[in-house]
This record gives structure tokens, sequence and C-alpha cells, in this order.
């Protein structure tokens, strides 16, 4: 589906559910809330997180403790998080397709169902950089040294079974090609290893590319349409790609979390995400903003599942 039906499907019901917060805001959050993201500093869930916090202190007065617990690309947090206190006041980063997709390889330690997420908050498209001195000016120079000599063109991303993994090997199937997938702990990780040409490209996000883009090049993005930020970077689907897509990132919290602490909960994040200069400045960044709350996670999850199951199999994680 493409975001477009997307961003329609979460207008619907913004405006009702953004009046049924205001409520939950007199009593929630009375402290601070330990807010633990399964990545390393830097990245995408990390800075969203901080920018978050801002926006939560101005709102409550309480902003946000964030910590980082990286390891297996999110999987170790995630494979804790029904362990953590569900009294509203610990929640974890919740990160898609990564939640669809590292269960079926067998080898992390939860169930997508273990994941109780109460609301995501915005979508990075997947993109194709380079550093600025690359050898490689476009994407059809990085495809024809690839199929010069396969294997040898290292292409870096954050963890194994992510967003950006699948995005690799979406390139890789449709491009009929044949690359080297580079894992790393997080954006934050990766980043050296472009800028220093330790490996020839990653796929990524364009919030990297903005935020480098005196040091990278964007090559290629699955968004619909052209970025603004980015009129001279193709499409994948101007390059012949059936490809728009990218990663979700929102918030957890323990199975024990009661119900309506789940609400208050998504009803905070629905208010942050409310903010008007907190919306304009994740846009500047390249973030996407959508609103998916606790009472449209079914229906999310289960369109986000089905559109991800058919890459999963060519990854060979589905048998």
């Amino acid at each position: 589906m493409r975001f477009t039906v997307y961003k329609a499907f979460f207008a619907a019901s913004f405006a009702a559910s953004l009046l049924a917060s205001g409520a939950a805001f007199a009593q929630f959050p009375d402290r601070q809330i330990n807010y633990i993201i399964p990545f390393v500093p830097g990245g995408e869930s990390d800075i969203a997180a901080r920018l978050q916090g801002k926006v939560a202190a101005k709102l409550t007065g309480k902003d946000f403790v964030v910590q980082n617990k990286a390891g297996a690309g999110g999987a170790l947090a995630w494979g804790q998080l029904n362990s953590m206190p569900g009294d509203g006041y610990t929640i974890v980063g919740s990160n898609l397709p990564h939640l669809i997709l590292q269960p079926l390889e067998g080898q992390v330690q939860y169930k997508t169902d273990d994941i109780t997420s109460v609301f995501f908050f915005h979508y990075t498209p997947d993109a194709l950089v380079v550093a600025a001195d690359s050898p490689y000016k476009t994407f059809a120079d990085l495809v024809a040294a690839a199929k010069a000599d396969p294997g040898k063109i290292t292409i870096a991303g954050s963890g194994t079974n992510s967003a950006n993994h699948m995005a690799f090997q979406r390139m890789e199937v449709q491009g009929k090609l044949k690359m080297t997938y580079i894992p790393f702990k997080g954006t934050g990780d990766l980043s050296t290893a472009v800028l220093g040409k330790h490996v020839d490209a990653a796929m990524t996000y364009p919030t990297y590319a903005i935020s480098n883009k005196e040091k990278t090049r964007m090559l290629a993005v699955a968004t619909p349409a052209r970025m603004p930020q980015f009129p001279n970077t193709p499409t994948f689907k101007e390059l012949g790609y059936d490809w728009v897509d990218g990663a979700y990132r929102g918030v957890a919290v323990p199975k024990s979390t009661p119900e309506a602490v789940r609400k208050q909960i998504s009803d905070l994040f629905l208010k942050i995400n409310s903010d008007p200069e907190h919306r304009k400045q994740m846009t500047d960044a390249g973030y996407e903003q959508v609103d998916v709350t606790y009472e449209q996670m079914p229906e999310f999850m289960k369109k986000r599942t089905a559109e991800t199951m058919p890459l999963a199999r060519q990854m060979g994680l589905v048998k």
C-alpha cells in the first residue's frame, strides 16, 4: 500500500483521537518516563526520542530519560521488554519491519505478538547514500559496478532483518544484483564507515543524507515523488523499481501494562506529535510524521505484516 493511502487512514481519526486525549494529561505522567532506545546513540530512533522529550517537558513538565540498549539489531531490548515494569513509566522504541522480520528467522528471544506497540509517530523512506567523493555519481554507476563484479559492492545498513536489510534485499532482487550487506548496530555506527569509504554505500534514510548533506550524496529514494530537499535525486520508481517503503518508529510497553495506561501513553505521544513546532522540525529533517494510535494498532499491524511477508519470503525467512 502506498504511503499516501496510509496518510489518509491516519488523518481520518486524528481529530477525534486528539480531542479524546486531553483529559489524561492532568495526572499522567507525574514523573519522568524511562524511554529505552534499542539502538546506539545518533540514529533516527535516538534523535526522535530526545526531541520528543523536549516537547513532553513543555506539555507536562516531565522530560524523558533516554537510555540506549543496543544489541542484535534491536532484539536485545525487545526480548527483555516484557520483563520490564508495566506501570507506564518504562517504554521501548518500536520499529517496523524489524519486529516482523526478526522473529521469522528464529534467532531472537521474542515473537512479533509479544511486542505491544501503542503508537507509531513517523516513518523514514529507504534511501541509497554514498560519500560525497564516492566514485559512484549516480545509481546507474553503482549498478554497473555491481554487475561487473558480483558480490564486491558493499552496502552498509542498520541491523540484520531490519528495514535497511529488507531494502537491500529488495534492491538485489528487483535489480537482479549480487552485493554484500554489512550490518551495523545503528545509523550512528554506520556513518563512520560511509564517510571513510570502508563500504561503498549505505542503505539508510533521507534523514541521514540531510544531516550529512555536505558529506554525502543520495543516489535514490523510495518515496512516491522526489523530495523537495533533494530535487535532483530520482525515486526508485523512476529508476524502474516497484518500491515505495521505509522504516516506521513508535513506542511499545510491557504486556503487563494496563489498557488504560496504554491509552494514556498513546495519548501523550499523539499530543507530542501534534505540536506544530515539533512536527515541522521533524518533517524538515526528513521524517514523515504519522499518527497511529493504540486503537488503530491492530489494523495497522495487520496491513504492515501483509505487505512485509512477500519480501520476507524473498529473503528466505519464510519457507
